[in-house]
């Protein structure tokens, strides 16, 4: 006994003996891998859990470099441009004495939901009425998300909403109870705004029945209840849209620190990224009439929801449309291949880091095979977070058991019965019982063609749906902060500006030099046809040409959008009423030997200096430096599309220095006009 004793601790201490060995040697492998070529920045993402692990091939370029800025460097003529939303003149505080209480439910995606807010707020102090907490119906009808967010707070943040705007409407938490005792009994009146409604259907239709009833609730389905564009006298209206879409408008606590964990996860490396939304969702294929786009049961499934658009009257037209016509017009949205074959031409290398943003991009993963094939570090928000943090953000959510269908007919429980009665006999068995249908929206859609309507949504649907505006939180936060964002489509299944709109309409409110690309689809689509059967043989002609186009875009997308998106959605272009100009910048252009920097601001309306306290940071005054400078061709461009080494091409270097050097002078002069 005593000898096996001995021998049990002999054992024990030989296994605790190697456990601390083992533990040494992994800590003094971290040690070492610390100070190997790596860098810290390359350890702390090489030990991550997460998916992602980068792939740099060269290392990062000096920031002072043409070429560096010319990828990565801010808009120059856009530094003039200076957030300002603040009210002008004479602006009251909002009156303790109100109409009426204005209680509002919302319906939609993120983009629908946000522009709805910032309408609702306009709304109640164009009626001097008192708001009640906004209604986000995606989350009300969801089944057994966390009872600790409820409706607005689910998304964003309501101290922060009522505190930023105490000044300019007056908010409340919930209605009196006797107004919510009313609501229940139905016995308030109820509006159906209508889309892009006008002021004076308000003033007109609304508030005498606010005055006699003090309360009315509003149903906004359309993402939006009040016209884009105002009247002058109502510039006041639209600054206070700025406000409560850049300001108030803040995400709940849960979101921003999850999207700062992400941002800095990417920041990591010490490399700047792209943030790419493809914008690409079934409705918005379904609207425009991209169904060719894509092959097999994805172009079955747009045709069904184009189907079911035509026979309630969202879209006007034919079922099919021919989508290569479609996609030559601009109507289309840009693929993701065409979207990396556009970044590449333009000079990013292999190794750039591109963020995908998107509840959902249609057609799932294998629609960016292509995307990935391009560039080593493509990743998305599922690659830089874990399971759990995403469950915090979701909180306590109930277990759902998809609930059992209705009883089943009496002929059907006659031929259950017939089946497990029926004994071996010589003529055959009776069928087995149809098993229950389960419709699952990322697996083969077994309703195609088998019905007109569509099924309703399960539970969990309904559940992935609230979940969607969570992720799109992240995204929108990720997307406003990258260093440079391109969208693939910018119009949603309503043909209203989209999530991409709203990006870019916050990047050129809050840093309008950060680089953003609009490119025109229509010349995209005509660039990437030339070379669509001999990519690998482009010549330096094209290249320039795309170059040429995506530094146009920079500033004349921002032009474009003043008077195409603006229309239908001011956040999508919230200048000039939410913007300013430096005081010394009208002497820059003075100064400057070309006009185009005047015609820029004519053509945005800017005409409003900015105060005195914004003039701190001085404005560079010359731009012929960068020009005189001398850029090292980009091999990697070269390697995609010539399939030839670099040595092959030591004798276009001059002409790609002269190329490079050109497209500076380009973006400084704002391109050709």
């Amino acid at each position: 006994m005593k000898g096996e004793l001995k021998m049990k601790s002999k054992m024990k201490w030989v296994g605790l003996f190697g456990l601390v060995l083992s533990a040494f040697s992994i800590f003094i492998h971290f040690l070492l891998a610390r100070f190997t070529q790596m860098g810290a920045a390359e350890f702390e993402s090489s030990i991550t859990i997460f998916s992602w692990r980068p792939i740099f091939e060269k290392p990062i370029p000096p920031t002072n470099s043409p070429s560096h800025r010319r990828l990565w460097g801010p808009v120059k003529r856009l530094e003039s441009l200076y957030p300002d939303s603040n009210p002008q003149g004479n602006y009251a505080d909002p009156v303790s004495q109100t109409n009426g209480f204005i209680f509002v439910r919302i319906r939609g995606g993120f983009h629908e939901i946000r522009n709805s807010i910032c309408d609702v707020v306009v709304v109640a102090r164009l009626l001097n009425a008192t708001l009640a907490m906004p209604e986000i119906l995606s989350t009300t009808s969801s089944k057994g998300i966390s009872s600790q967010f409820k409706s607005f707070a689910y998304l964003y943040n309501e101290e922060q909403f009522v505190l930023s705007l105490a000044k300019d409407v007056t908010i409340v938490r919930t209605l009196p109870k006797d107004l919510k005792g009313a609501r229940r009994k139905k016995e308030i009146p109820v509006f159906r705004v209508p889309y892009s409604a006008s002021p004076f259907y308000y003033f007109h239709h609304v508030l005498p029945v606010l005055k006699s009833h003090s309360v009315v609730e509003l149903v906004v389905s359309e993402g939006g209840c009040l016209k884009a564009t105002l009247p002058p006298d109502f510039e006041e209206y639209q600054r206070l849209r700025c406000r409560v879409s850049f300001h108030a408008l803040k995400f709940r606590q849960e979101v921003e620190e999850l999207s700062s964990k992400i941002l800095q996860r990417l920041r990591a490396p010490g490399r700047p990224f792209i943030a790419f939304d493809p914008g690409m969702t079934r409705e918005s294929l379904a609207y425009h009439g991209c169904a060719e786009l894509f092959q097999d049961v994805h172009t079955e499934l747009i045709q069904h929801k184009r189907s079911w658009m035509l026979k309630r009257g969202i879209v006007k037209g034919k079922l099919s449309i021919n989508s290569a016509d479609e996609r030559l017009k601009g109507s289309c949205p840009l693929m993701p291949e065409e979207i990396g074959t556009l970044l590449r031409a333009y000079g990013y290398s292999r190794d750039t880091i591109i963020y995908v943003s998107g509840g959902e991009v249609f057609g799932g993963q294998r629609t960016l095979i292509p995307l990935h094939s391009m560039f080593e570090n493509v990743i998305d928000r599922t690659s830089l977070s874990t399971p759990w943090e995403m469950i915090r953000l979701y909180g306590q959510e109930v277990k759902l058991v998809e609930s059992p269908g209705p009883p089943p007919f009496t002929e059907e429980v006659t031929k259950r019965a017939a089946w497990k009665n029926a004994g071996p006999r010589p003529r055959p068995l009776p069928p087995p019982p149809a098993r229950p249908k389960s419709y699952n929206i990322e697996g083969w859609w077994g309703w195609v063609a088998e019905s007109d309507n569509e099924p309703d949504s399960t539970v969990m649907e309904l559940r992935t749906n609230a979940h969607k505006l969570l992720w799109e939180a992240i995204d929108y936060v990720i997307c406003v902060e990258a260093d440079v964002f391109i969208p693939g489509f910018d119009l949603d299944g309503k043909g209203h500006p989209n999530f991409a709109s709203l990006v870019m309409g916050h990047r050129l409110y809050q840093s309008a030099t950060s680089k953003t690309f609009r490119p025109d689809r229509k010349e995209a689509a005509k660039l990437l046809d030339e070379i669509r059967q001999h990519m690998h043989h482009a010549n330096h002609t094209w290249l320039e040409s795309v170059r040429r186009h995506l530094t146009k875009t920079l500033l004349d997308g921002i032009i474009e959008a003043s008077s195409k998106s603006k229309l239908q959605s001011f956040l999508s272009h919230p200048v000039p009423e939410c913007s300013c100009l430096r005081r010394d910048s009208f002497e820059v252009s003075k100064n400057s030997s070309s006009p185009s920097t005047s015609q820029l601001w004519k053509a945005l309306s800017v005409t409003r200096r900015c105060p005195a306290w914004m003039d701190s940071s001085p404005i560079s005054l010359s731009k012929d430096k960068e020009s005189e400078e001398v850029v090292e061709e980009d091999d990697s461009v070269s390697e995609l599309f010539f399939g030839q080494s670099a040595e092959n091409h030591e004798g276009d270097a001059e002409v790609n220095n002269k190329e490079e050097n050109q497209f500076e002078d380009q973006e400084d002069e704002g391109g050709d006009r």
